[in-house]
């Protein structure tokens, strides 16, 4: 394999991070500044690039051990934090940076450069400021770095707390139509068994019309979501399936905007307004009644509204049973306190039973 294919190894790997270009950018403005104001407040009489050149090079060399002591080595002693260990490795490295370069710009003879008294004087004049700019600029760096670390973990938290309350938001909705699942099919089952005992000859037209109504219905109990347009097919092949039962006391009519067929829906929740409808409002009325199911869209509103001329609120006396409490919870869970179920009485009679939701578009 061509070694330039190879992974970089881990020391190259600190390397290339202690030297990113923000840092190295960084400390030759610092370092810039630091030989300007020693060249402007004190008698040197070394050209201002050498000042710039010398201070350059202390300060890459201190940034080159602050970056490598912030990953090396792994695990340090109990008694010796890291910043610790940063902040020492800055103190060493700036007068060794400098003095290094001192020898290069004097011909690399450190016999001549202890001779020198100006030198001498003007290498501990540059590291003594050095020593008092490059701790302090570590520390910051260090204190910059633990905030942008505490806001990093606390995003993380926030994040996995979101990823938890999702899951178990998706729980209780599972939960919440496994609720539905039994009670639907049961009063379906329920009906088909009565017309069988009754010896009916619709029987096996309402079975037909059953297994086609459960080949569509059943996968989506599964699902968390659907569009209004999948609700109203459920909703038609179930009254289709009750008009079988009670031809001569059950009429429905259907009035929806097609804006609304591709808008976001619990599934079966309009089912539950409408079955709610046959059972406690239709079922228990000796002339029985219709049932209206009416969709429209108002702004960025929808509102869907099931009404029955049945036996109203006060005449059964059932109640109107659970499966209105577990769809309120459903819509609180899938739009939060964005959704509302409203029930009134109808006159003369009946019930109208009402979901107000947001009009969003089922994402696929």
């Amino acid at each position: 394999m061509p070694s330039s294919t190879l992974p970089p190894p881990p020391l190259a790997g600190l390397f290339a991070q202690a030297l990113g270009w923000r840092r190295v950018s960084f400390t030759v403005v610092v370092a810039a500044l630091v030989a300007t104001a020693l060249s402007l407040g004190a008698n040197f009489i070394t050209p201002w690039p050498v000042l710039v050149g010398r201070a350059m090079l202390g300060g890459l060399l201190a940034l080159l051990a602050f970056g490598l002591l912030e990953h090396w080595p792994r695990r340090l002693p109990g008694w010796l934090a890291r910043w610790a260990l940063q902040l020492l490795g800055v103190a060493v490295a700036v007068p060794v940076g400098i003095l290094i370069a001192y020898l290069i710009s004097t011909g690399g003879s450190l016999e001549q450069f202890w001779r020198s008294e100006a030198r001498l004087t003007g290498f501990l004049m540059m590291a003594s400021s050095g020593l008092i700019a490059a701790p302090l600029l570590a520390m910051s760096a260090m204190l910059r770095q633990r905030d942008a670390d505490a806001r990093s973990q606390a995003l993380a938290f926030e994040l996995e707390r979101s990823e938890l309350e999702r899951k178990a938001l998706d729980a209780r909705l599972r939960l919440l139509q496994a609720q539905v699942e039994p009670h639907f099919l049961f009063n379906t089952l329920a009906n088909v068994r009565a017309l069988v005992d009754a010896g009916s000859p619709q029987a096996s037209t309402v079975l037909g019309h059953l297994i086609a109504y459960l080949r569509a219905a059943v996968p989506r109990l599964h699902e968390s979501g659907s569009t209004v347009g999948q609700e109203l097919q459920l909703v038609r092949s179930y009254l289709e399936l009750m008009r079988l039962r009670m031809p001569d006391r059950l009429q429905f009519r259907l009035d929806i905007d097609p804006r609304c067929e591709q808008l976001r829906c619990p599934t079966m929740a309009l089912l539950t307004l409408v079955e709610n409808a046959v059972r406690h409002g239709i079922d228990p009325s000796e002339e029985g009644g219709e049932i209206v199911v009416e969709v429209q869209r108002a702004a960025e509103r929808c509102i869907a509204r099931v009404s029955d001329s049945g036996v109203g609120l006060s005449g059964s006396s059932q109640g109107l049973g659970t499966g209105l409490d577990t769809l309120r919870e459903r819509l609180r869970l899938s739009f939060g306190g964005d959704a509302q179920l409203r029930l009134k009485q109808k006159s003369p009679q009946g019930v109208i039973a009402e979901v107000e939701f947001p009009a969003d578009p089922m994402r696929v």
